[in-house]
């Protein structure tokens, strides 16, 4: 298999004469077309020097290519060609013509991009109202029915969304209220405002952190589980067979799932908020030399307790949020893995996001309560 090559003649006028031979293909492993192109450089710019083609044994668009920028995209009277290299040029000629650079953009597409935005959200917004309408036909279906309770799903989703739960949010609140318990000690050791750090690390952990701090983690590890777990099923068409044999999805998937994490995030709430109070208790210790039993003595006379009662309340809220966050995301995951992953990152997104705008509204409504 030869090389690509060329020689240098002339005509019977004095005119250059480029005469190309061998593979100019990529299957000739030797060919550097880079140098090809350098050393017809020259050649390229004559508009006056002939160019033939009938001695290449054979020509891919690689070797097309680095003829066709050479000669600026236009095949004239001082090329011949063989029929089928013409028509390896005219398919690269179309393919430079039918996808050309675009100079300036649209004034119109980023009207088009909110559009777009609008039309999505708008299509999630429908399927979400038809879950929660789904959810309350199954739950008046169960009022009239009660022995049709998934009573074995449910207590299974209390377990995983619940006590396994356990660890990482002790950990993570204790840790928590160690960090502030630290900071805000330097702080209010030099103003000698040390007594109110139970203050403020009662209020803000039981009415604030602890909530959001049970919201966050749920919604990162249970509500990712329950919508990976949701998109595999319909990947592996085990919903669509369920519907096949006349069993309720909602029923049996995700009802179970918005009843048990709903149920068991109040308790998570206060789990993780005792243990940011101990952390934040045991940095208080350390730094203030405040002991155990006055901390914990003294917080009931500075916090009120309907903050604990709010608190109760935003963890039922944020755990029927991202509950539904999650089993939104994971009917809609299409069968292929792609989707399945995106879908679980949107789901975990969304109901964060939910939560810290949920959060929000609540303090404004609330702000002159149990402060």
């Amino acid at each position: 298999m030869a090389a690509a090559s060329f020689q240098i003649d002339q005509d019977d006028q004095g005119r250059r004469q480029v005469r190309l031979l061998g593979q100019w293909s990529l299957r000739a492993l030797e060919n550097d077309f880079a140098e090809l192109k350098e050393s017809l450089k020259p050649f390229f710019s004559d508009p006056f020097t002939q160019w033939d083609l009938q001695g290449v044994e054979q020509l891919d668009t690689a070797g097309a290519a680095v003829l066709w920028t050479g000669w600026n995209g236009k095949i004239d009277t001082h090329i011949v060609l063989k029929p089928e290299h013409a028509a390896t040029f005219e398919m690269l000629g179309k393919l430079a013509t039918t996808n050309p650079a675009k100079d300036s953009e649209d004034w119109l597409s980023p009207l088009v991009g909110w559009g777009n935005l609008v039309l999505v959200f708008i299509d999630h917004l429908r399927d979400f109202t038809r879950l929660i309408g789904l959810l309350l036909m199954e739950i008046v279906h169960l009022l009239r029915h009660p022995r049709d309770f998934p009573w074995r799903e449910f207590s299974a989703n209390i377990y995983k969304s619940g006590v396994t739960a356990l660890p990482v949010t002790a950990l993570l609140g204790f840790m928590v209220g160690v960090a502030m318990s630290y900071l805000m000690a330097m702080q209010l050791h030099s103003f000698g405002a040390d007594i109110f750090i139970v203050n403020i690390l009662g209020l803000s952990i039981i009415r604030e952190l602890g909530p959001m701090l049970m919201a966050t983690l749920i919604a990162g590890r249970s509500g990712s589980a329950m919508t990976a777990q949701i998109g595999v099923m319909r990947v592996t068409e085990e919903i669509d067979a369920l519907t096949t044999m006349g069993i309720s999805r909602i029923l049996r998937i995700i009802l179970p799932k918005v009843l048990g994490l709903t149920f068991v995030a109040p308790f998570l709430v206060l789990w993780t908020s005792g243990w940011a109070l101990a952390g934040g208790a045991l940095s208080a210790y350390l730094q203030l030399d405040i002991n155990f039993r006055f901390f914990f003595d003294y917080l009931p006379s500075v916090v009120q307790s309907v903050n604990l009662t709010l608190s109760l309340a935003k963890g039922l809220l944020f755990g029927f949020v991202v509950t539904l966050m999650a089993c939104h995301f994971g009917l809609r995951i299409k069968p292929n893995t792609e989707s399945l992953s995106r879908s679980t990152t949107s789901s975990v997104v969304t109901a964060v996001t939910s939560v810290i705008l949920l959060d929000a509204l609540f303090a404004i409504l609330t702000r002159g309560i149990g402060v």
